[in-house]
């Protein structure tokens, strides 16, 4: 019985997962405009679903970690109890986050649930060693890294645009409204047409760019490699995030392996498609304001990082990575949303303590009654 309420557990965390994590490969299209919500969320569905599949053949490293292995005692790890408790507490921490739209790491609550589980089962036997090295310098890294890089990678960026002669242009937007006339003589002139004009932002307007480049308009090249780039960090979250989920599950041995990823990826992508929204807004609205060539250079950077660390073994989080590219980019075109980012850090501190605490209450829930 256990063992079925450790791969539900499972299946739950993976949907919160899924719920949190799947638009934010996207937010750059939905926050830019160049995509509405409902296909840009049809495309992370899509290559999330691929990266979790490919996570079987590219993350072993990943599943071994977060199995907890080296972080406790081998006993312990073969505990369908702590892994339960653990699988429990993630889940729960990620979807009261989800709830508030707050776009938190599943790799942080993971963290800290493991840590709350194992202070309550073996005390100051956890290896604090291996937390450090294994777990907390890549989580920490990985945001700084992603501010500075997002923010190197936009100058240059942009200086070769520059050089190239594509210019950046604002715009007038112009159009019909209808103004009641209140003391119009008859029915036929109670509202009138008239043009209205208001000044948009450069991220409001739809050809931003004018100019060529290698013998294409930029503004449609732009715009397919921002597709491309978010498609891009949609698979590197699916690669680097399933295989942390596999690891919790080695101890069910129902399935094999494949059907696992199978199962798992499927989660994923229901959670995203069903409870994506609020975490949405706060990816693409609040942080920072991207047009079209900045929202593929922050989706450029966050891929780039999350598949090299998943290449290493390192479990970075690809919340912190792509919240830190796009405020790294704000930084540089002025529109970062310090309070905003305040915010967001705040539920990053909030989420491996709320994590350990109820994973140590559930363990020793579990384990007074089981």
């Amino acid at each position: 019985m256990l063992l079925i309420f450790l791969f539900l557990a499972v299946l739950l965390l993976t949907y919160s997962n899924g719920a949190n994590d799947n638009f934010k490969g996207v937010a750059t299209l939905w926050g830019s405009g160049t995509l509405a919500y409902r296909p840009a969320l049809v495309l992370a569905t899509v290559a999330t679903f691929a990266g979790s599949v490919c996570s079987y053949f590219f993350a072993e490293e990943l599943i071994k970690n977060f199995s907890g292995k080296g972080l406790v005692p081998d006993e312990i790890i073969g505990s369908v109890a702590f892994i339960l408790a653990v699988a429990l507490a993630a889940g729960v921490t990620v979807l009261l986050a989800t709830r508030y739209g707050f776009p938190v790491s599943t790799t942080h609550g993971l963290v800290g649930a493991l840590v709350g589980a194992g202070l309550v089962a073996v005390g100051p036997a956890v290896n604090f060693a291996k937390l450090g090295s294994t777990f907390f310098l890549p989580l920490v890294a990985g945001p700084v890294l992603a501010v500075g890089l997002g923010s190197l990678v936009y100058v240059l960026f942009r200086q070769g645009r520059r050089a190239a002669g594509i210019t950046e242009e604002s715009c007038v937007c112009v159009g019909e409204t209808w103004v009641p006339v209140a003391s119009a003589p008859t029915a036929a002139f109670t509202a009138l047409p008239i043009l209205q004009g208001s000044v948009a932002t450069a991220a409001e307007c739809q050809n931003l760019y004018q100019g060529r480049f290698l013998g294409f308009d930029f503004q449609p090249l732009i715009n397919g490699l921002h597709y491309a780039s978010a498609a891009a960090m949609s698979f590197a979250r699916g690669l680097n995030d399933t295989p942390k989920l596999l690891g919790l599950l080695l101890v069910c041995k129902f399935f094999q392996m494949p059907v696992n990823v199978l199962i798992l990826a499927g989660a994923m992508a229901i959670g995203g498609w069903l409870n994506a929204r609020k975490v949405a807004d706060t990816m693409s609205k609040k942080i920072s304001r991207l047009n079209h060539g900045q929202g593929f250079t922050a989706n450029l950077v966050t891929s780039a990082l999350v598949i090299f660390a998943s290449k290493l073994g390192l479990p970075v989080s690809t919340t912190h990575v792509s919240v830190g590219s796009i405020y790294g980019i704000g930084l540089v075109n002025g529109t970062a949303n310090s309070k905003e980012i305040a915010k967001i850090g705040l539920s990053w501190l909030l989420t491996l303590p709320v994590a350990a605490l109820l994973s140590a209450g559930a363990y020793a829930g579990i384990r007074a009654f089981g």
